[in-house]
């Protein structure tokens, strides 16, 4: 049986395995476009608006996600208890104390944002304080706090950043070749054409599922970093259940974040009429969270 450390190493290598196949993603259409039109300065434009991109993303994106959510710093008077956990789990993980959130609603999830573990921040909703007990609620805030000290977040905003330049960059493609753009090596081949059409209409799909697909591989390895940090999995799976049960979306539910919550944000309704109207396999290929029943045996299977 695969002990919490392997599952571990197994998710890492996976992960950069998928990061790769990503900036390969995106440079070959950046390279595919300038080749096609016979302009370089169309992939150096393209590497540097993805740099910018990433930059801004990089230091800005905790207060992004904050304001995106609603979120407002938690009173330590108020949560006592909540920063007493959060602390101590941080001290667990050789972590600082990130800034504490809450987020007014009562659907219960959780996320963490921030650049990097000296400026990081974790959030909880009160539909999460009122219906997990002290140790599902520190399985939440372990998983979170595995999140910053794993580097996930900056991570997927990496990913995030990548998706949208692969989309922006197809789009300015398609656009230019439908209105009689392309250079000598593109003119007089209508192959060339319809195999270019063909590569900027599946290169954006391809670019969500890869970002999908390591939105779902990191939330495995939060599991896992949060249970050895909490000794406890089944606190942690416990609380996957009882946040799955609850069907209704978050009131500030977005796509744009939806892969930083511990759960899904639009509700367990929303997967299942995904998978009602698309196929099971379809709905959990486009799914930023892996399914949780697939999250609890995980957990319950860990050597800890």
């Amino acid at each position: 049986m695969a002990s919490l450390y392997t599952q571990q190493s197994s998710n890492i290598w996976k992960t950069w395995f998928l990061m790769t196949a990503f900036l390969v993603l995106a440079v070959g259409i950046g390279l595919a476009v300038s080749w096609y039109f016979d302009m370089p300065l169309i992939l150096y434009v393209a590497v540097a608006f993805s740099l910018i991109m990433n930059i801004a993303a990089y230091w800005w994106s905790d207060k992004i996600a904050l304001r995106a959510t609603g979120a407002h710093e938690a009173d330590e008077a108020h949560h006592r208890e909540l920063h007493r956990i959060v602390e101590n789990l941080a001290k667990t993980a050789g972590l600082p104390k990130p800034r504490v959130y809450i987020i007014n609603d009562d659907a219960p999830n959780a996320f963490a944002t921030g650049r990097n573990p000296q400026n990081a921040a974790v959030a909880v909703t009160t539909g999460l304080m009122a219906r997990l007990e002290r140790s599902e609620l520190e399985g939440v805030i372990a998983h979170e706090l595995a999140h910053i000290g794993n580097r996930d977040i900056l991570v997927m905003t990496v990913a995030v950043v990548l998706a949208g330049v692969i989309a922006i960059l197809a789009d300015i493609f398609l656009r230019m070749s439908l209105f009689g753009g392309g250079g000598d090596r593109g003119r007089g081949n209508p192959l060339i054409l319809i195999a270019a059409l063909l590569g900027i209409i599946i290169a954006p799909i391809a670019a969500k599922l890869i970002q999908m697909a390591v939105s779902r591989r990191r939330e495995f390895l939060a599991d896992a970093t949060g249970a050895l940090m909490t000794r406890y999995p089944d606190g942690l799976a416990s609380a996957l259940m009882k946040i799955s049960s609850y069907r209704a979306p978050m009131r500030r539910a977005n796509h744009a974040t939806a892969h930083l919550f511990i759960s899904n944000p639009f509700g367990g309704s929303a997967d299942s009429a995904a998978a009602a109207q698309g196929g099971a396999f379809i709905a959990r290929m486009f799914s930023t969270h892996p399914p949780v029943e697939e999250r609890v045996a995980a957990l319950t299977g860990l050597r800890v």
